[in-house]
């Protein structure tokens, strides 16, 4: 018994050191104080609707926090419009080992936040005043606040960027190139690699309005979701749910049809001539077979004032996943690199 009191004790202080080494990156905070979120009452694994105001009132949208470390605060942006939080759970195996704090979020609309219906609400300028509550109410400020934003989250990453710079620390922008039409023509060249019978099959349901075909959904899948949109099989659980949960009406209107077809409220978005006006520490991140251009992708970095490049060699749209050791490394790296002033 005393030899195993003994090991035990040895253990949970050989833990404790390494979690204060692992868990910040001057290893000073505890297991203990990484995970107080000083809530009082009931308590919520982090969960919090926060309230937003809009022009139609106010609507909840659904946070989960991890973390707790007033140096680096990461608010995760994810696509669609209007997907959800869950394909983005992936960073719960890999940003809590480093320390940061970060937050899942779902957008308005989006399948844990709440869900009007007013047309009105699905706009650009709309979004990105959103992100600016959730940031307030989050306590981030320029001293320590990160957006990471894949997919059309990308896109409202850059949107925000451009009005509310001052108030962050750095941005990731994930497979969105900066140019609704650039995007189109890449997707064009895609087209061509694919079986004719099979495009002229989705354009044929497109035409018809049938996005809710099986067939049509069976054929989208496996011409081309599976081959630049996730390349893993099967899907992970977390990119299966935030395609169930879709809120497919916003997404309908904001994005089109399908990741195949572009349309939509987004079909003018054009902002790779306003890059130049970003100053703060940006990475851009491509892969290999995703729906955006990597080298596109590769000029954005350049474009923007303060710019790094990561690319994922065996990657698609969502990097994150299937090529998961690449995708996480590099943007660990940037996040340290930018909070230790060395980017």
């Amino acid at each position: 018994m005393r030899y195993s009191l003994a090991a035990l004790f040895i253990t949970g202080l050989f833990f404790s050191c390494n979690s204060k080494n692992n868990l910040n990156t001057e290893g000073s905070i505890s297991v203990k104080d990484y995970f107080n979120y000083q809530q009082e009452g009931v308590q919520t694994a982090g969960i919090k609707m926060v309230p937003i105001q809009t022009s139609l009132g106010e609507f909840k949208v659904w946070t989960k926090r991890f973390g707790n470390n007033p140096r680096i605060k990461i608010l995760l942006l994810h696509g669609g419009p209007a997907m959800t939080h869950e394909y983005m759970e992936c960073f719960q195996s890999f940003f809590p080992q480093q320390g940061f704090e970060f937050y899942e979020y779902d957008q308005l609309g989006s399948y844990y936040s709440d869900q009007p219906t007013d047309s009105s609400l699905w706009t650009i300028d709309r979004y990105v005043g959103e992100v600016e509550q959730v940031r307030i109410a989050i306590g981030a400020d320029a001293s320590n606040f990160y957006i990471l934003g894949n997919s059309w989250g990308g896109i409202l990453a850059i949107e925000y960027a451009l009005k509310y710079q001052a108030n962050m620390k750095g941005m990731i922008v994930a497979n969105m190139m900066a140019s609704i039409s650039r995007y189109a023509a890449y997707g064009d060249e895609l087209k061509k690699a694919m079986r004719k019978s099979a495009v002229d099959s989705l354009l044929a349901y497109e035409k018809l309005k049938q996005f809710d075909n099986p067939d049509y959904q069976k054929l989208l899948t496996t011409e081309y979701y599976n081959k630049h949109i996730c390349r893993l099989q099967p899907w992970p659980d977390g990119v299966n749910r935030a395609f169930k949960h879709l809120n497919y009406p916003i997404y309908l209107m904001m994005q089109g049809p399908s990741e195949f077809s572009v349309g939509g409220r987004l079909a003018n978005w054009e902002r790779m001539n306003d890059l130049k006006n970003i100053t703060i520490p940006t990475l851009m991140v491509a892969a290999k077979y995703d729906t955006m251009d990597p080298e596109d992708m590769k000029k954005q970095s350049e474009l923007v004032k303060n710019g790094r490049y990561l690319f994922c060699p065996n990657g698609s749209h969502l990097a994150m996943w299937d090529d998961q050791e690449v995708f996480m490394k590099g943007v660990i790296d940037f996040i340290k690199d930018v909070d230790k002033g060395k980017f």
